[in-house]
């Protein structure tokens, strides 16, 4: 389905060949600890992951979502936390490239494509998740700055990014909610930053899985950001910008999860072939093979559906049914095929001796970000709705 070009194929090889010798035979150990992967996020920066969708006229690669979704799967593969650190990165770029003035590009996508500065994205709040018109940090003009007041939640890459995306209210009283929301460039010093004048990033917060990559709250309180850090030229643009941007999440998400699910997929089938029971090996037993053709099937159509949403979001066409059906799809579809391959491995699949019980604690988080499987059916079938509409 994919006619990759030569650069593509380069850029996919030898981020296998980092994930084959760097990642995977010290992920488990990393995750264990629950431990940030420096020396492995510096080898991303220098084969240029952390600048691979910035324009090259602003130091990047300038590859496109296709080749982003392609080296996702391959990170998920190693080691689901690595895409975690690059993604909302991603999104910070491409927001700043999309809809920031030429003062906003030329700033700050040079010193993102090299990695030394890396996004975070702002925007839930501990009573807004999916309501995203229901949140309550506030910016409200004085001077030339705003200041700023509230509460975020979730941030990944909260702790050690440099800059963060974050949506607020620059007119609380707008009706509806979506026109009076706008996105700011918060600058932080990034790496456990000193606590900033009414800025205040909370510890990372443990989690059941995606291990590695910590997330975080954020608190203003009368924190004081110039007015030149609103994304674009024009305030109430914030909800429309974060929704593009989370149409690109939902990619992200679905190549996690064909990542996730491939590995898994992979272990089970190696597991199967090396796992003796009743005098042969499990993968010439017929309920095992059943299983491994019901993952190996489901992974096949996740895949399709992830490049198909990607391939579609490149040409510039509307795709937020495409990103939110592949998002939803691939998923579940991660969840069921790392479960099978639990049930593959049988008890050793309980311990932490064997990579599948990492990926079965991974695979939960992807039924959630970017929107959970019960708001991507609400937009699906709203947007089926809209195309099927009787006349």
């Amino acid at each position: 389905m994919l006619e990759l070009s030569d650069v593509q194929k380069s850029i996919i090889e030898t981020v296998r060949d980092l994930v084959e010798k760097e990642v995977i035979p010290i992920a488990e150990e990393l995750e264990h600890k629950d431990e940030f992967p420096e020396k492995i996020v510096e080898q991303m920066k220098e084969i240029g992951l952390f600048g691979l969708t910035v324009p090259e006229d602003y130091g990047g690669i300038g590859e496109d979502l296709v080749t982003y979704a392609l080296t996702v799967v391959e990170l998920a593969r190693g080691w689901m936390s690595l895409s975690g650190v690059l993604n909302t990165h991603f999104m910070g770029c491409y927001l700043i490239n999309k809809f920031g003035t030429d003062e906003q590009r030329r700033r700050y996508l040079p010193i993102m494509a090299t990695g030394e500065w890396r996004a975070a994205l702002a925007m839930s709040e501990p009573e807004a998740g999916s309501d995203v018109q229901g949140i309550k940090t506030k910016a409200i003009k004085d001077g030339d700055d705003y200041v700023v007041n509230g509460q975020k939640m979730w941030l990944t890459n909260g702790l050690r990014s440099s800059l963060v995306m974050t949506l607020v209210k620059t007119d609380p009283d707008a009706d509806p909610p979506h026109k009076g929301m706008s996105m700011l460039i918060v600058e932080k010093e990034g790496g456990n930053p000193k606590p900033a004048p009414g800025l205040d990033v909370g510890k990372n917060i443990e989690k059941m899985g995606y291990k590695g990559v910590e997330t975080t709250e954020m608190t203003f309180s009368d924190y004081r950001i110039p007015q030149d850090r609103l994304l674009g030229t024009e305030e109430g643009e914030g909800f429309r910008q974060v929704l593009d941007g989370i149409e690109i999440g939902r990619v992200n998400v679905a190549a996690r999860a064909v990542g996730v699910a491939t590995r898994a997929f992979e272990e089970a089938i190696k597991y199967a072939q090396q796992r003796k029971a009743f005098g042969k090996a499990i993968a010439e037993h017929q309920a095992i093979q059943i299983h491994l053709a019901e993952m190996g099937t489901t992974l096949e159509a996740a895949k399709l559906m992830l490049y198909s949403a990607a391939q579609k979001k490149v040409a510039g066409e509307r795709s937020d049914l495409e990103a939110s059906m592949a998002k939803l799809f691939a998923s579940e579809a991660c969840h069921e095929i790392v479960t099978k391959s639990l049930r593959v491995h049988g008890g050793y699949g309980y311990s932490k001796e064997f990579t599948i019980e990492r990926l079965y604690r991974d695979a939960p988080f992807l039924l959630i970000g970017e929107g959970t499987s019960e708001i991507q059916k609400t937009v699906i079938a709203r947007r089926l709705l809209e195309n099927y509409k009787l006349k």
